[in-house]
């Protein structure tokens, strides 16, 4: 198949995705803990806001052929708290819900906090040019490692990680999970 792969900055106008892609990211009964029945609304408002964990902003889209096929959403890890704080307090306003969530991001490194390819387009190695795309940023923009976190249990997620030149850090439990701390290093 012949295909035309682009690594954009997201727009505004992307934030349908970029919810897609982060409720992929966790899992729809993650999302629907977190945000609601209603979490694509709530998770797509929140990619709206200039200053949060899954805002547009911190987000890079890969086309093909000019269609939305997956995205990527990365922040500086120093700006964790600021992210969460506008994060939670509208899942808050939408659900009255209150969450206590583990940090997820160090202050020394620019964190992938979702990654995902749509379907219909998994298998032409779009996951791993999102990679090497934050890779870049991460180092040329921000001068600092990037970091992630993966499940124990999703050993193809990790080879993946692992085949761009991410390394285990450490072990951390992240929301009810053990998860490898992932960083490729400047």
């Amino acid at each position: 198949m012949n295909y035309e792969l682009k690594i954009r900055k997201a727009t505004i106008n992307d934030a349908p995705l970029i919810a897609r892609v982060v409720a992929m990211a966790i899992g729809e009964e993650g999302a629907k803990h977190y945000c609601g029945d209603n979490y694509h609304l709530v998770l797509e408002e929140i990619a709206r806001f200039e200053n949060s964990q899954y805002s547009y902003k911190n987000t890079i889209v890969a086309e093909v052929n000019g269609m939305p096929a997956g995205a990527a959403v990365a922040y500086d890890g120093a700006c964790l708290y600021q992210f969460r704080d506008v994060t939670l307090k509208h899942i808050f306003s939408r659900t009255g819900k209150t969450h206590n969530i583990e940090d997820e991001a160090d202050a020394s490194e620019v964190y992938l906090d979702s990654i995902a390819v749509l379907p219909e387009y998994r298998g032409l190695g779009i996951g791993r040019r999102l990679l090497l795309s934050l890779k870049e940023m991460a180092h040329d923009i921000y001068g600092k490692d990037l970091g992630l976190l993966v499940d124990f249990e999703n050993p193809d997620a990790e080879r993946l990680y692992k085949s761009v030149g991410f390394e285990r850090m450490n072990v951390k439990d992240f929301l009810g999970h053990k998860m490898w701390h992932l960083v490729v290093k400047l």
